[in-house]
């Protein structure tokens, strides 16, 4: 500061500069300021539908044990629908369905369109394509396994109306995972993949687009399949069968439905 002059008066330390000093806008009288806005979720009213993926009748993707993926995916989904009422958000739903696979489609997004809800997303649990699928024996009976890929993935779609919103919460869910030290698995990626191959829209988050899913095209809410872990896979099948990733994975799901809860009401501190 050039020329500082300093000044006591009434015990406060005042510092002028080239013979003047300013006051800040807080400190004028009857100068008012904004105060920052901040996020808000109203949880009590927020409603987020969790889709099993699969139904009994059709099962989806065997495990190297012999276990249908409709089993990990209902008990995966009960554990994270605890732990968001447990935080609050009363409102959500477990969605199950019964009977053939097209038509378990068709009524689960018929149903979460009823429900009016605020997000929807649909548990799964991963396999392979059947050429990298090896052969083993397990309590004196054939399996099938491959131990190639770990990790999960995430998938939404272009063609959904509110695809924008639907990739916010894919991100943030992502990012949960990753910051639990979770990382996603990349073979969609790879040229062999063939059918499956998926583009890859975010590489820190390991967001997949996939446009040709019912429930990733035919809900009105934001929309996210997220495929928790591949249950091909012999060391990841009894991980994800353990009550410490299914709790991690409920946390994190839990804190990016918070997250996106919140980025839904802002709100701005009244006045003083």
């Amino acid at each position: 500061m050039k020329r500082g002059i300093f000044l006591f008066a009434g015990g406060l330390l005042l510092c002028a500069a080239a013979g003047a000093f300013s006051v800040p806008l807080a400190a004028q009288p009857g100068v008012r300021t904004a105060k920052p806005a901040i996020a808000v979720c109203n949880r009590a009213a927020f409603r987020t539908i969790l889709d099993v993926g699969h139904t009994a009748q059709a099962p989806g993707a065997t495990s190297a044990r012999g276990v249908p993926e409709y089993d990990f995916n209902l008990w995966l989904a009960r554990r994270i629908e605890a732990r968001l009422r447990e935080a609050g958000f009363d409102k959500t739903v477990l969605l199950v369905t019964g009977g053939e696979a097209r038509k378990a489609l068709a009524e689960r997004v018929a149903r979460a369109n009823v429900l009016g809800a605020d997000l929807f997303v649909s548990i799964h649990h991963d396999s392979v394509p059947d050429f990298l699928l090896a052969s083993w024996d397990f309590l004196g009976a054939e399996g099938r396994y491959s131990d190639h890929y770990r990790g999960h993935s995430i998938f939404v779609s272009a063609g959904h109306p509110q695809y924008a919103r639907s990739l916010a919460f894919a991100r943030l869910l992502g990012r949960a995972m990753k910051a639990r030290g979770r990382e996603y698995t990349r073979h969609y990626t790879e040229p062999r993949m063939g059918a499956r191959r998926r583009a890859l829209v975010d590489a820190e988050a390991g967001v997949y687009r996939f446009d040709r899913l019912f429930v990733l095209t035919l809900t009105k809410m934001p929309a996210v399949l997220f495929e928790a872990g591949p249950i091909i896979h012999r060391e990841e099948e009894l991980a994800m069968q353990s009550p410490e990733r299914q709790a991690l994975i409920a946390d994190a799901v839990t804190e990016a439905v918070e997250g996106f809860c919140a980025s839904r009401g802002r709100a701005r501190l009244p006045r003083s």
